[in-house]
């Protein structure tokens, strides 16, 4: 049972496995075996974007804009120190905050004109990544609440 929200690689699946990192292991042999790429693979649950909404703490800024705002998942729980990793120092304004496996991200002019984006957090954490603007993050919600 595989649906697919537009074409950026965000697919649903339906397991009755419970641990996301099996069936990330899963569809990842199953995308080699049958078309030979090796491809990184993240799986987000439902709870992982519910708690988007619980605890995005951009969310609660009067006047925000929601295009600056995005998410980015990793295929592992972070540190509280990972931030200092990221040397946010060098992105002002841009601005981070770490949620377990969730990076809340606020660009200040946008996400095309930032050096922070997805090969620089997957360097310096050491991990795959994969970042959602806001408004997919919330359509990949509704369509989870939809199934």
């Amino acid at each position: 049972n595989v649906t697919t929200y537009i074409q950026s690689g965000n697919v649903f699946v339906t397991t009755e496995e419970a641990n996301p990192a099996k069936v990330g292991f899963q569809i990842k042999q199953e995308i080699f075996k049958d078309f030979g790429h090796e491809v990184p693979v993240v799986v987000i649950a439902k709870t992982d974007l519910e708690a988007c909404l619980t605890n995005n703490p951009y969310l609660k800024e009067k006047d925000l804009d929601t295009k600056k705002l995005y998410v980015g998942f990793v295929s592992i729980a972070l540190r509280s120190y990972s931030i200092n990793d990221l040397k946010m120092s060098q992105f002002k304004p841009d601005e981070v905050q770490i949620d377990n496996t969730r990076i809340f991200i606020k660009y200040h002019i946008g996400a095309g004109k930032t050096r922070l984006d997805q090969k620089y957090i997957e360097k310096k954490l050491n991990l795959t990544a994969t970042i959602r603007n806001w408004n997919t993050v919330t359509q990949l919600l509704k369509m989870y609440e939809e199934r």
